[in-house]
């Protein structure tokens, strides 16, 4: 039997304070989801002046690059060069970039997604999280 490690809420609780760090540093409103190596949300975080529509799509991405194991940006890219047909995977809304997997040892533990500003500022606050927790 193997042994996998899993997110506690102590964890959750760095990655959404560094990742609000990265954001109210670079003055961006956004919002902030975590989920588990299933894509179920833990935690969710409207800032101040985040658009409405960031709160579906932050967990969107989270979850995507959870049930991928791999950043959301990798589907956007499939889809950008000329792959339409992926539009119609199962389950995978969030094919924006801005999804980051946690991973550590090669396993999954989750990830995090952050929808508000340019893609590429998204990625920069989820992977600021994960550093958090030195991964």
């Amino acid at each position: 039997m193997k042994n996998k490690a899993m997110l506690e809420i102590a964890d959750v609780k760095l990655i959404a304070a560094a990742a609000e760090a990265e954001a109210v540093k670079n003055n961006w409103a956004v919002t902030i989801a975590i989920v588990d190596d299933g894509g179920h949300l833990l935690w969710l975080q409207r800032l101040d002046g985040a658009a409405a529509i960031s709160a579906h799509i932050a967990p969107a991405k989270a979850h995507t690059a959870a049930m991928g194991r791999r950043e959301s940006k990798i589907y956007e890219d499939v889809i950008n060069q000329g792959r339409m047909s992926f539009l119609s995977a199962p389950t995978l809304s969030g094919m924006l970039e801005g999804g980051v997997p946690i991973l550590k040892d090669g396993q999954c533990l989750g990830a995090v997604g952050v929808s508000g500003v340019k893609s590429t500022e998204d990625a920069q606050i989820a992977r600021a999280g994960i550093a958090a927790i030195g991964l």
